[in-house]
């Protein structure tokens, strides 16, 4: 019987081990793996703020202080305060009969003007139905006073909206409620004759006809 030849085993060679670090960083072709490894942390970049510009505005400039609503900027002075030259606004609200100073560098309340297409807006949101909200009355009174100090016109216009009652009949609302539609119906009015550039009776025409109420105005002329 022929003696069986004897088959030497292969040993498989063990690859040898890398630390966790270097796995992460061994090339694939030519370009680097970048998949982090569980002990690296991910390189973050930190994104440079783009620099604020201040606006400038000219004298005669109508813009809005959300406080007191539209005013006209009636000069543009310096004065020296400790030692520091610091320039500022001189801001006129006829409506209140109040001159306001802002400084320059602190002018982040002001905004200018609504556009046209703001204003066209706004009539569009007097047209709709007002929200009618069923929670307590003083809450309510403090959202819209918030609304009406905010600056922003649609929220302004949203006021008027809901507050509007179609009526004239002082018995329809409560007190509180009349001043609050007031001063936003007022405030709204004011930005109206600045964009628009016409008078007072044509803005409140255009204003209590998108609101519905045409009848009022023809009783009181």
């Amino acid at each position: 019987m022929p003696k069986k030849k004897k088959v030497k085993k292969i040993k498989k060679v063990k690859k040898p081990k890398l630390p966790k670090k270097a796995k992460s960083s061994i090339k694939s072709g030519d370009k680097k793996s970048s998949i982090p490894g569980p002990d690296e942390k991910p390189e973050i970049k930190k994104i440079k703020k783009q620099s604020t510009e201040k606006r400038i505005y000219n004298l005669k400039d109508f813009v809005v202080y959300p406080k007191h609503g539209v005013g006209k900027i009636m000069a543009i002075e310096k004065a020296n305060i400790g030692e520091i030259d610091i320039q500022f606004y001189k801001i006129l609200v006829e409506k209140e009969k109040l001159t306001l100073t802002v400084p320059i560098n602190q002018q982040s309340k002001l905004r200018p003007i609504a556009t046209i297409n703001q204003i066209n807006k706004c009539i569009s949101i007097l047209k709709t139905k007002p929200k009618i909200k069923r929670t307590m009355w003083s809450r309510r009174a403090q959202e819209y006073d918030q609304k009406i100090n905010s600056g922003k016109i649609y929220e302004l216009a949203e006021v008027v909206k809901d507050l509007n009652k179609n009526t004239d009949i002082i018995a329809d609302q409560s007190y509180s409620e009349r001043q609050l539609f007031e001063k936003a119906y007022e405030r709204l009015k004011s930005e109206f004759e600045a964009v628009l550039n016409t008078s007072p009776e044509e803005v409140q025409k255009k204003m209590d006809k998108a609101l519905g109420r045409t009848n009022i105005t023809e009783n009181t002329e």
